[in-house]
């Protein structure tokens, strides 16, 4: 990275640039989509189709647009607001990509912590850092630890605790094709995995039985 001075000020601390945003490559993309079309044994100029290399080309920007984003911005304490207790968002819906077929996977996200000296962040916060996460190329087990270790190292709580449940369509339209299939990934840290009857606790919050 190239920093600059003032001529004028030498001494003045200059604040270090935001990260670069990537950029992404439509054209590119929609190139691929082509061969894609045409490899398949498809005609990419009839009238159907011609408008599906953008659209597919805009489709992928969208869903990897979490690599755009640093998780760690939405992990900020509330001023003023305190709280002990285990705080949990269940049913985050979430979508995202499996990097090995860049087929979709989609499904729900559940995020439980208990605040230490009473930090606490805004809920809408919580779907946000599942959101980062998932819209990028991913497998599930990677994206589960990294929101659960992403939440424990920026807010220091007491225990953390996440668990993904998600329809891969890599599993479900190809290779066995068992539609309706689920695959579940947790993540503890903390509290709650040196503690049992708090991890049941949790469990039973996010199926609903508590």
């Amino acid at each position: 990275m190239n920093t600059q001075f003032s001529a004028t000020e030498p001494d003045e601390e200059i604040a270090e640039a935001p990260p670069a945003r990537r950029q992404v490559d439509l054209g590119k993309i929609a190139q691929g989509v082509r061969l894609i079309l045409e490899g398949i044994g498809e005609d990419p100029d009839r009238p159907g189709l011609r408008r599906t290399p953008q659209r597919v080309a805009e489709m992928y920007a969208e869903l990897t647009a979490g690599m755009d984003e640093d998780p760690h911005e939405y992990i900020v304490p509330l001023p003023g607001d305190t709280h002990d207790e285990m705080v949990i968002v269940k049913d985050i819906q979430i979508a995202s990509l499996c990097e090995h077929h860049l087929a979709p996977f989609v499904g729900r996200c559940h995020i439980a912590y208990i605040p230490k000296d009473g930090r606490i962040i805004g809920l809408s916060k919580l779907a946000r850092l599942a959101d980062a996460f998932a819209r990028r190329l991913q497998v599930q087990e990677r994206l589960t630890s990294q929101i659960a270790d992403t939440l424990y190292e920026a807010l220091k709580p007491v225990g953390v605790m996440v668990v993904i449940e998600a329809e891969h369509t890599c599993m479900t339209v190809r290779g066995v094709k068992k539609p309706g299939s689920l695959t579940i990934t947790s993540a503890i840290r903390g509290g709650f995995r040196k503690d049992q009857r708090t991890r049941a606790e949790a469990m039973a919050l996010i199926k609903g039985r508590g």
